[in-house]
Protein backbone atom coordinates (compact mmCIF):
# COMPACT_ATOMS: atom_id res chain seq x y z
CA UNK A 1 0.00 0.00 0.00
CA UNK A 2 0.99 3.52 -0.91
CA UNK A 3 2.56 5.35 1.95
CA UNK A 4 0.33 8.27 1.24
CA UNK A 5 -2.81 6.37 1.29
CA UNK A 6 -3.93 7.84 4.75
CA UNK A 7 -3.97 11.46 2.33
CA UNK A 8 -6.15 10.38 -0.13
CA UNK A 9 -9.01 8.70 1.90
CA UNK A 10 -8.55 12.53 4.35
CA UNK A 11 -8.85 14.45 1.43
CA UNK A 12 -11.88 12.90 0.59
CA UNK A 13 -13.67 13.43 4.14
CA UNK A 14 -13.23 17.42 3.37
CA UNK A 15 -16.52 19.07 2.87
CA UNK A 16 -16.27 19.65 -0.88
CA UNK A 17 -13.51 17.57 -2.18
CA UNK A 18 -15.08 14.98 -4.69
CA UNK A 19 -12.60 13.26 -7.06
CA UNK A 20 -12.07 15.77 -9.28
CA UNK A 21 -10.74 18.15 -7.24
CA UNK A 22 -9.00 15.41 -5.57
CA UNK A 23 -7.34 14.49 -8.80
CA UNK A 24 -6.49 18.14 -9.21
CA UNK A 25 -4.60 18.94 -6.23
CA UNK A 26 -2.33 15.39 -6.50
CA UNK A 27 -1.45 16.76 -10.00
CA UNK A 28 -0.66 20.12 -8.64
CA UNK A 29 1.40 19.49 -5.90
CA UNK A 30 2.56 15.95 -7.00
CA UNK A 31 1.58 14.03 -3.79
CA UNK A 32 -1.26 14.45 -1.43
CA UNK A 33 1.11 14.63 0.96
CA UNK A 34 2.22 17.94 0.33
CA UNK A 35 -1.27 19.05 -0.76
CA UNK A 36 -1.98 18.67 2.98
CA UNK A 37 0.38 20.93 4.57
CA UNK A 38 -0.18 24.06 1.99
CA UNK A 39 -2.16 27.00 3.50
CA UNK A 40 -5.21 28.34 1.85
CA UNK A 41 -3.10 30.54 -0.55
CA UNK A 42 -1.89 27.79 -2.23
CA UNK A 43 -4.83 25.50 -2.16
CA UNK A 44 -6.55 28.78 -4.58
CA UNK A 45 -3.39 28.41 -7.24
CA UNK A 46 -4.23 24.79 -7.33
CA UNK A 47 -7.48 26.19 -8.78
CA UNK A 48 -9.63 24.79 -5.51
CA UNK A 49 -12.28 27.34 -5.06
CA UNK A 50 -12.08 29.79 -1.93
CA UNK A 51 -15.31 28.36 -0.05
CA UNK A 52 -13.69 24.47 -0.62
CA UNK A 53 -10.25 26.08 0.42
CA UNK A 54 -11.50 27.61 3.86
CA UNK A 55 -13.19 23.99 4.68
CA UNK A 56 -9.53 22.36 3.83
CA UNK A 57 -7.74 24.31 6.45
CA UNK A 58 -10.26 24.50 9.27
CA UNK A 59 -10.86 20.72 9.02
CA UNK A 60 -7.53 19.42 8.72
CA UNK A 61 -7.01 19.82 12.07
CA UNK A 62 -9.37 17.25 13.28
CA UNK A 63 -8.57 14.22 10.53
CA UNK A 64 -5.43 11.53 10.58
CA UNK A 65 -3.95 10.88 7.63
CA UNK A 66 -1.83 8.24 9.69
CA UNK A 67 -4.97 6.81 11.18
CA UNK A 68 -6.77 6.50 8.43
CA UNK A 69 -3.54 4.21 6.79
CA UNK A 70 -3.71 2.06 10.11
CA UNK A 71 -7.02 1.50 9.77
CA UNK A 72 -7.03 0.14 6.08
CA UNK A 73 -3.99 -2.11 7.26
CA UNK A 74 -5.95 -3.76 10.28
CA UNK A 75 -9.23 -4.05 7.70
CA UNK A 76 -6.93 -6.04 5.72
CA UNK A 77 -7.94 -3.12 2.61
CA UNK A 78 -6.09 -2.09 0.02
CA UNK A 79 -6.13 1.28 -1.99
CA UNK A 80 -5.64 1.76 -5.27
CA UNK A 81 -5.13 5.61 -5.95
CA UNK A 82 -5.15 7.42 -9.37
CA UNK A 83 -1.17 7.91 -8.60
CA UNK A 84 -1.03 3.83 -8.57
CA UNK A 85 -0.31 1.48 -11.94
CA UNK A 86 -2.81 -0.68 -10.87
CA UNK A 87 -5.73 1.66 -10.90
CA UNK A 88 -7.89 0.38 -13.15
CA UNK A 89 -7.10 1.31 -17.20
CA UNK A 90 -10.99 1.82 -18.03
CA UNK A 91 -11.91 4.12 -15.30
CA UNK A 92 -8.84 5.61 -16.40
CA UNK A 93 -10.99 6.60 -19.55
CA UNK A 94 -12.36 9.92 -18.88
CA UNK A 95 -13.06 11.87 -15.65
CA UNK A 96 -15.62 10.29 -14.12
CA UNK A 97 -13.21 8.16 -11.99
CA UNK A 98 -13.04 8.01 -8.57
CA UNK A 99 -9.68 9.01 -7.14
CA UNK A 100 -9.31 6.20 -5.07
CA UNK A 101 -11.06 2.74 -4.72
CA UNK A 102 -11.01 0.62 -1.54
CA UNK A 103 -9.95 -2.80 -2.50
CA UNK A 104 -10.92 -6.24 -0.67
CA UNK A 105 -9.21 -8.77 -2.13
CA UNK A 106 -6.74 -7.43 -5.69
CA UNK A 107 -7.12 -6.09 -8.78
CA UNK A 108 -5.53 -8.23 -11.69
CA UNK A 109 -4.73 -7.09 -15.24
CA UNK A 110 -7.16 -9.38 -16.31
CA UNK A 111 -10.24 -7.84 -15.28
CA UNK A 112 -9.86 -5.14 -17.94
CA UNK A 113 -11.96 -7.71 -19.98
CA UNK A 114 -14.80 -6.94 -17.81
CA UNK A 115 -18.62 -7.11 -18.57
CA UNK A 116 -21.60 -5.42 -16.14
CA UNK A 117 -24.11 -7.48 -15.35
CA UNK A 118 -27.12 -5.63 -13.61
CA UNK A 119 -30.64 -5.61 -13.10
CA UNK A 120 -34.31 -5.62 -10.75
CA UNK A 121 -33.61 -6.82 -7.01
CA UNK A 122 -37.08 -8.45 -7.79
CA UNK A 123 -35.64 -10.73 -9.95
CA UNK A 124 -38.31 -13.41 -12.22
CA UNK A 125 -37.18 -16.67 -12.92
CA UNK A 126 -36.35 -15.60 -16.94
CA UNK A 127 -34.33 -12.65 -15.57
CA UNK A 128 -32.34 -15.76 -13.28
CA UNK A 129 -32.18 -18.17 -16.26
CA UNK A 130 -30.98 -15.60 -18.59
CA UNK A 131 -28.34 -14.40 -15.98
CA UNK A 132 -27.12 -18.10 -15.55
CA UNK A 133 -26.91 -18.21 -19.03
CA UNK A 134 -24.83 -15.49 -20.05
CA UNK A 135 -22.63 -15.27 -16.95
CA UNK A 136 -22.16 -19.38 -17.69
CA UNK A 137 -21.09 -18.07 -21.23
CA UNK A 138 -19.24 -14.98 -20.73
CA UNK A 139 -17.23 -17.58 -18.00
CA UNK A 140 -15.85 -19.50 -19.99
CA UNK A 141 -15.18 -16.56 -22.42
CA UNK A 142 -12.39 -15.70 -19.39
CA UNK A 143 -14.00 -12.48 -18.49
CA UNK A 144 -14.62 -10.89 -15.58
CA UNK A 145 -18.26 -10.19 -14.37
CA UNK A 146 -18.65 -6.99 -12.76
CA UNK A 147 -22.05 -6.04 -10.70
CA UNK A 148 -23.15 -4.53 -7.31
CA UNK A 149 -23.85 -7.28 -5.09
CA UNK A 150 -27.44 -5.86 -4.80
CA UNK A 151 -29.94 -8.54 -4.33
CA UNK A 152 -31.76 -10.18 -7.53
CA UNK A 153 -29.64 -10.17 -10.88
CA UNK A 154 -26.32 -8.88 -9.32
CA UNK A 155 -25.90 -11.79 -6.57
CA UNK A 156 -26.74 -14.03 -9.18
CA UNK A 157 -24.18 -12.62 -11.58
CA UNK A 158 -21.73 -13.06 -8.88
CA UNK A 159 -22.56 -16.76 -7.58
CA UNK A 160 -23.06 -17.69 -11.31
CA UNK A 161 -19.31 -16.00 -12.28
CA UNK A 162 -18.03 -17.76 -9.16
CA UNK A 163 -18.93 -20.87 -9.82
CA UNK A 164 -17.99 -20.64 -13.59
CA UNK A 165 -14.56 -20.48 -12.89
CA UNK A 166 -14.68 -16.58 -13.30
CA UNK A 167 -13.09 -13.57 -11.67
CA UNK A 168 -15.93 -10.98 -10.18
CA UNK A 169 -15.61 -7.92 -8.92
CA UNK A 170 -18.59 -6.23 -6.49
CA UNK A 171 -19.00 -2.72 -6.42
CA UNK A 172 -20.42 -1.43 -3.06
CA UNK A 173 -22.21 1.82 -2.22
CA UNK A 174 -20.71 1.41 1.21
CA UNK A 175 -17.44 1.09 2.65
CA UNK A 176 -15.68 -2.23 1.65
CA UNK A 177 -16.17 -3.00 5.65
CA UNK A 178 -20.04 -2.82 5.79
CA UNK A 179 -21.49 -4.61 3.07
CA UNK A 180 -25.07 -4.00 1.84
CA UNK A 181 -27.53 -5.73 2.03
CA UNK A 182 -25.74 -7.24 5.11
CA UNK A 183 -27.04 -10.86 4.29
CA UNK A 184 -24.55 -11.17 1.52
CA UNK A 185 -21.74 -10.76 3.87
CA UNK A 186 -20.83 -13.87 3.03
CA UNK A 187 -21.17 -13.93 -1.16
CA UNK A 188 -19.02 -10.58 -0.08
CA UNK A 189 -16.08 -12.90 0.97
CA UNK A 190 -16.34 -15.31 -1.99
CA UNK A 191 -16.33 -12.34 -4.30
CA UNK A 192 -13.41 -11.10 -2.31
CA UNK A 193 -10.91 -14.74 -2.46
CA UNK A 194 -12.00 -14.92 -6.15
CA UNK A 195 -11.95 -11.06 -7.20
CA UNK A 196 -12.37 -7.84 -5.59
CA UNK A 197 -14.81 -6.00 -3.82
CA UNK A 198 -14.53 -2.15 -4.26
CA UNK A 199 -15.97 0.95 -2.66
CA UNK A 200 -15.01 5.03 -3.46
CA UNK A 201 -16.20 5.68 -0.13
CA UNK A 202 -14.15 5.55 3.09
CA UNK A 203 -14.30 2.46 5.58
CA UNK A 204 -17.87 3.09 8.12
CA UNK A 205 -19.44 4.93 5.22
CA UNK A 206 -23.26 3.57 5.29
CA UNK A 207 -25.37 2.66 2.38
CA UNK A 208 -26.80 6.04 1.87
CA UNK A 209 -29.25 6.67 -1.27
CA UNK A 210 -26.99 9.06 -2.87
CA UNK A 211 -24.16 6.85 -2.88
CA UNK A 212 -25.62 4.27 -4.93
CA UNK A 213 -25.55 6.50 -8.68
CA UNK A 214 -22.03 7.05 -8.20
CA UNK A 215 -21.89 3.25 -7.35
CA UNK A 216 -23.44 2.68 -10.83
CA UNK A 217 -20.87 5.06 -12.20
CA UNK A 218 -18.22 2.93 -11.16
CA UNK A 219 -19.56 -0.74 -12.08
CA UNK A 220 -20.23 0.94 -15.84
CA UNK A 221 -16.43 2.35 -15.64
CA UNK A 222 -15.05 -0.82 -15.12
CA UNK A 223 -16.69 -2.81 -17.76
CA UNK A 224 -16.51 -2.23 -21.96
CA UNK A 225 -20.10 -3.40 -21.95
CA UNK A 226 -22.88 -3.37 -19.40
CA UNK A 227 -25.61 -5.95 -20.13
CA UNK A 228 -29.21 -5.35 -18.17
CA UNK A 229 -30.85 -8.53 -18.21
CA UNK A 230 -34.41 -7.37 -16.73
CA UNK A 231 -35.10 -3.71 -15.54
CA UNK A 232 -38.52 -2.37 -14.35
CA UNK A 233 -39.03 1.57 -15.33
CA UNK A 234 -37.48 2.58 -12.36
CA UNK A 235 -34.77 0.68 -11.52
CA UNK A 236 -31.18 1.51 -10.53
CA UNK A 237 -30.14 -0.43 -13.53
CA UNK A 238 -31.36 2.14 -16.00
CA UNK A 239 -28.92 4.59 -13.95
CA UNK A 240 -26.11 1.81 -14.89
CA UNK A 241 -27.26 2.05 -18.36
CA UNK A 242 -27.04 5.92 -19.08
CA UNK A 243 -23.15 5.90 -16.93
CA UNK A 244 -22.15 2.96 -19.71
CA UNK A 245 -23.57 5.53 -22.21
CA UNK A 246 -21.67 8.64 -20.70
CA UNK A 247 -18.74 6.48 -20.46
CA UNK A 248 -18.76 5.70 -24.31
CA UNK A 249 -19.10 2.41 -23.78
CA UNK A 250 -21.52 -0.27 -25.25
CA UNK A 251 -25.09 -1.24 -23.22
CA UNK A 252 -26.98 -4.43 -24.49
CA UNK A 253 -30.11 -5.70 -23.16
CA UNK A 254 -32.04 -8.77 -23.23
CA UNK A 255 -35.63 -8.47 -24.19
CA UNK A 256 -38.35 -9.84 -22.03
CA UNK A 257 -42.31 -9.72 -22.47
CA UNK A 258 -44.05 -6.47 -23.20
CA UNK A 259 -46.76 -7.76 -20.48
CA UNK A 260 -44.46 -7.79 -17.59
CA UNK A 261 -43.27 -5.09 -15.20
CA UNK A 262 -39.38 -5.81 -14.71
CA UNK A 263 -39.15 -6.22 -18.86
CA UNK A 264 -40.35 -2.44 -19.29
CA UNK A 265 -36.92 -1.14 -18.38
CA UNK A 266 -35.06 -2.73 -20.47
CA UNK A 267 -37.18 -2.87 -23.58
CA UNK A 268 -37.22 1.21 -23.60
CA UNK A 269 -34.02 1.03 -23.59
CA UNK A 270 -34.08 -1.30 -27.00
CA UNK A 271 -36.82 0.67 -28.39
CA UNK A 272 -34.66 4.03 -27.63
CA UNK A 273 -31.87 2.67 -29.11
CA UNK A 274 -29.92 3.25 -25.88
CA UNK A 275 -29.14 -0.51 -25.79
CA UNK A 276 -28.21 -3.13 -28.06
CA UNK A 277 -30.95 -6.01 -28.27
CA UNK A 278 -29.16 -9.41 -27.04
CA UNK A 279 -30.28 -13.16 -27.00
CA UNK A 280 -27.01 -14.86 -26.92
CA UNK A 281 -23.38 -13.91 -25.63
CA UNK A 282 -21.85 -14.15 -28.85
CA UNK A 283 -23.71 -10.94 -29.85
CA UNK A 284 -21.68 -8.93 -27.00
CA UNK A 285 -18.82 -10.69 -28.31
CA UNK A 286 -18.86 -9.37 -31.72
CA UNK A 287 -20.05 -6.31 -30.97
CA UNK A 288 -16.63 -5.59 -28.95
CA UNK A 289 -14.58 -7.45 -31.01
CA UNK A 290 -13.75 -9.93 -28.25
CA UNK A 291 -14.11 -12.91 -29.82
CA UNK A 292 -10.23 -13.81 -29.28
CA UNK A 293 -10.01 -12.93 -25.79
CA UNK A 294 -8.90 -16.20 -24.44
CA UNK A 295 -6.31 -16.84 -26.81
CA UNK A 296 -4.98 -13.61 -26.66
CA UNK A 297 -4.45 -13.61 -22.77
CA UNK A 298 -2.81 -17.12 -22.84
CA UNK A 299 -0.28 -16.32 -25.31
CA UNK A 300 0.96 -13.07 -22.92
CA UNK A 301 1.08 -10.65 -25.55
CA UNK A 302 2.99 -12.73 -28.47
CA UNK A 303 0.52 -12.79 -31.14
CA UNK A 304 0.96 -11.06 -34.12
CA UNK A 305 -0.77 -7.90 -34.49
CA UNK A 306 -4.39 -8.47 -36.37
CA UNK A 307 -5.56 -6.18 -39.05
CA UNK A 308 -7.45 -3.82 -36.27
CA UNK A 309 -4.63 -3.76 -33.86
CA UNK A 310 -2.04 -3.08 -36.96
CA UNK A 311 -4.50 0.23 -38.05
CA UNK A 312 -4.53 1.67 -34.17
CA UNK A 313 -0.68 1.17 -34.12
CA UNK A 314 0.03 3.06 -37.53
CA UNK A 315 -1.55 6.22 -35.94
CA UNK A 316 0.46 5.78 -32.84
CA UNK A 317 2.97 7.50 -31.58
CA UNK A 318 5.30 9.25 -29.12
CA UNK A 319 2.91 12.17 -29.44
CA UNK A 320 -0.30 11.71 -27.30
CA UNK A 321 -3.54 11.53 -29.55
CA UNK A 322 -7.12 11.34 -28.13
CA UNK A 323 -9.46 8.50 -28.47
CA UNK A 324 -11.60 10.45 -30.27
CA UNK A 325 -9.05 11.06 -33.23
CA UNK A 326 -8.23 7.82 -33.26
CA UNK A 327 -11.82 7.00 -33.93
CA UNK A 328 -12.24 9.45 -36.84
CA UNK A 329 -8.62 8.22 -38.13
CA UNK A 330 -9.47 4.66 -38.28
CA UNK A 331 -12.98 4.97 -38.96
CA UNK A 332 -13.67 2.24 -36.48
CA UNK A 333 -16.59 1.76 -34.06
CA UNK A 334 -16.13 3.01 -30.74
CA UNK A 335 -16.73 -0.42 -29.01
CA UNK A 336 -13.82 -1.71 -31.45
CA UNK A 337 -11.26 0.92 -30.54
CA UNK A 338 -12.24 0.80 -27.21
CA UNK A 339 -11.67 -2.97 -26.51
CA UNK A 340 -8.48 -3.27 -29.18
CA UNK A 341 -6.85 -0.38 -27.03
CA UNK A 342 -7.35 -2.00 -23.39
CA UNK A 343 -6.25 -5.10 -25.25
CA UNK A 344 -3.07 -3.28 -26.53
CA UNK A 345 -2.62 -1.85 -23.04
CA UNK A 346 -2.41 -5.41 -21.38
CA UNK A 347 0.01 -6.04 -24.08
CA UNK A 348 2.16 -3.85 -22.83
CA UNK A 349 1.60 -1.61 -27.15
CA UNK A 350 0.24 0.74 -25.83
CA UNK A 351 0.09 3.16 -23.10
CA UNK A 352 -2.50 5.95 -21.93
CA UNK A 353 -0.78 8.82 -20.08
CA UNK A 354 -3.94 11.08 -19.25
CA UNK A 355 -7.61 11.14 -19.63
CA UNK A 356 -7.84 9.18 -23.27
CA UNK A 357 -4.96 9.98 -24.50
CA UNK A 358 -2.52 7.44 -25.62
CA UNK A 359 1.33 6.49 -27.22
CA UNK A 360 2.24 3.39 -28.69
CA UNK A 361 4.90 1.69 -25.92
CA UNK A 362 6.96 0.06 -28.02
Amino acid sequence: MREDAGYWIAWSRITGIGAARVRRLWEHFGDLATAWEAPAEALLRAGIDRRVAAAAVSERPALNPRAERDALERAGVDLVTLADPTYPVLLRRGDGGPASLHVRGALVPEDEMAIAIVGSRLISSYGKQVTLQFVGDLARQGLTIVSGLARGIDAVAHRAALEGGARTIAVLGCGVDVVYPPEHRGLAADVAAHGAVVSEFPLGTKPDAPNFPMRNRVIAGLSLGTLVVEAGTSSGALITAACALDWNREVFAVPGSIYAPRSQGTNRLISRGEAKSVSRVEEIMTELNLGLIPQQLAMDGLLAHDHTESKLLDHLGQEPLHIDALIRLTALPVSVVTSTLTMLELRGLVRQVSAMQFVRAR
